[in-house]
Formats: structure tokens, sequence, C-alpha cells
């Protein structure tokens, strides 16, 4: 179990809701009206009758919804750039229990090309957002920058030189390729004067193979494996804003971008 902000928002709501409870249930039992003594509220039970619903709706959405994330590195370039700040869909993969992490309710599974949010598996309390390249059963092998799923070599189409913005950019000169999966077509970058990492990974049960987009510059599952079912948090799907103090601020051709 993890004390991070789902912690704190869940013994928000409890205490909040157990103050304001229980001062209600003190008045009905001592025969005065919940409603006549409005004014006369302790002030704990004010605050917590204020907050209740708030930290409520909050955690409702948070949990099982929506929750806000910003990007820190150029990983997933140039898909998502540093700054960028994005929505996850939490409902995409299953519902689960805030804190614990439970699944309740499985709705959907990761497919090749989604961008996925993740529990760091060898620190689960550091969040990472990498791209899905293999699901159970492929296998996925990397060798000379070129990909290949399931024996099958990767269509790349080379764009020309990437021009970075930023604080991306250093990564002015790369390579842009589009790069099709089955049924997704996303852009990545490599570095021709970068060392790659070469492999063959085959992904069990319950597992996921994830890549970054900038492929010479990416902590991923070729580095420390797979990712477990039970640490996937949600799919990334929209950036709602982009803040990057060496690029004027916000980049206003970034909002509204669809991830994909």
């Amino acid at each position: 179990m993890d004390f991070d902000f789902s912690f704190f928002l869940v013994m928000a709501t409890f205490i909040t809701g157990a103050v304001w409870g229980g001062y209600v249930l003190y008045l009905r039992y001592a025969g005065h009206s919940s409603n006549a003594n409005t004014a006369e509220e302790p002030i704990l039970v004010e605050y917590a009758r204020s907050f209740f619903p708030i930290v409520l709706i909050v955690l409702v959405l948070r949990s099982f919804l929506v929750e806000p994330f910003r990007i820190p590195s150029a990983s997933m370039m140039p898909t998502l750039l540093i700054g960028d700040f994005i929505l996850v869909n939490k409902f995409a993969y299953g519902v689960r229990l805030p804190v614990l992490e439970t699944k309740i309710l499985q709705v959907g599974e990761p497919s090749r090309g989604d961008v996925v949010v993740f529990r760091f598996p060898n620190d689960t309390s550091l969040d990472y957002i990498k791209r899905v390249i293999g699901i159970p059963g492929d296998t996925v092998k990397y060798i000379g920058k070129q990909l290949y799923i399931n024996g099958e070599k990767i269509k790349k189409t080379r764009l020309g030189r990437y021009q970075g913005v930023g604080q991306g950019d250093e990564m002015t000169g790369a390579t842009e390729f589009v790069e099709e999966l089955p049924h997704v077509e996303h852009n990545i970058l490599t570095q021709r004067e970068r060392p790659s990492i070469n492999g063959e990974f085959i992904i069990p049960d319950g597992h996921y193979f994830v890549m970054g987009d900038n492929r010479d510059n990416s902590n991923d599952s070729r580095y420390w494996g797979m990712v477990p079912e039970q640490n996937l948090v949600g799919r990334a799907f929209y950036v709602w804003m982009n803040w990057d103090w060496e690029n004027d601020g916000i980049g206003l051709n970034r909002l509204g971008t669809i991830i994909k």
C-alpha cells in the first residue's frame, strides 16, 4: 500500500464524513433538528460539512474516471512534450479501489499502441508513461533500432530531421519516423549517434512490454522488464495544457491534443 495522494483523499473523505455524520446523529438522538442548529455548529463540524462533498467528488473522479498527470521528461517525444498536462482514463482497463488497487470490475485490456500510465515495477511510488508494444503471448525483438513483433518487421517511414522546442530542444537533429504498429500509426524519434539496446523478449500472461516513443532516450521494458497488469493506472488520451518555462510558458498549440 502506497501512502500517496489517493490515500490522503480517502482519509480526508472518511474523516470529514465521520465528523459531519457523527454530529447529525448526535443531534438526532439528542432530540434536535439537524437543520435547526447550523448557525451554532462547532467550527470543526462546519468545515467537515463544507469539505466532505468536495473531497468525495474529487476522490470518485480521480479514482474511477479521470486523473491528471504532468509529463516531466522527453521519453515520449514527439507524441508528448515536456510540460504537457494530460488526462488519463482510469476506467479503460478496469475499476480499482483507491489505495488498495484491487480490481473490482473488468472493463478492457491494453492494446498494442495504447499510451499507458503505470506504477514503475521497481518503485511503485513512481508513475511512468510509455506505449504498449507487446501484449501477453507476443515475442518482441528490437535490433539495430528496428522493431519486430511476432517475427514481423514493423514498418517505419522516415519523415526527416526533428526540431525540438523548449526543454525538448536537445532532441533537435534526431530523425523522426512514422511507425506502423498493427491498427495504430504513431511518430517516434531515433538518434543515429546513440547506441541502441538490442534484445528479444517473450511477454508472459498478465504482463505488457512498453517502450518510449523517444527510442534512444527512454527507460523502458528493454532495461527493466515487463509491466504487470496490476500496475496499470490507465490510458492517456488528452493533452489539456502545456507549460514549458523555456518555451514562453503556455504552449497554446498543444491544448486539446488527442493522444494516439
